[in-house]
């Protein structure tokens, strides 16, 4: 009977062996898995970052065009204000 234990014994010890060795190794695995989701979630981060940043600068230019457009819509205003009245003092001579 005590060879009979033995094998029992012998056997559970080697499956729980086994079964340590499958979820170190499934361990590994998920940490490598988890360092890869970090570094694609790290570049989707400066991916990010950076198309902020390019956001920021295309809108400062827009503003500026938009500025500028309105500079010049004024001074075409006035330029016609002008005309208008010497035409006005034309038709009046």
């Amino acid at each position: 009977m005590p060879s009979n234990n033995a094998k029992i014994a012998f056997g559970l010890a080697a499956l729980i062996g086994l079964g340590g060795c499958a979820s170190t190794t499934e361990l590994d695995s998920l940490r490598a898995e988890v360092r890869q989701a970090n570094e694609t979630a790290q570049q989707a981060n400066n991916t990010a970052t950076s198309a902020a940043a390019k956001a920021d600068a295309a809108s400062k230019q827009a503003a500026s065009a938009s500025q500028t457009a309105n500079e010049a819509k004024a001074s075409a205003e006035e330029a016609n204000s002008k005309i208008d009245r010497m035409f006005k003092k034309s038709m009046y001579k």
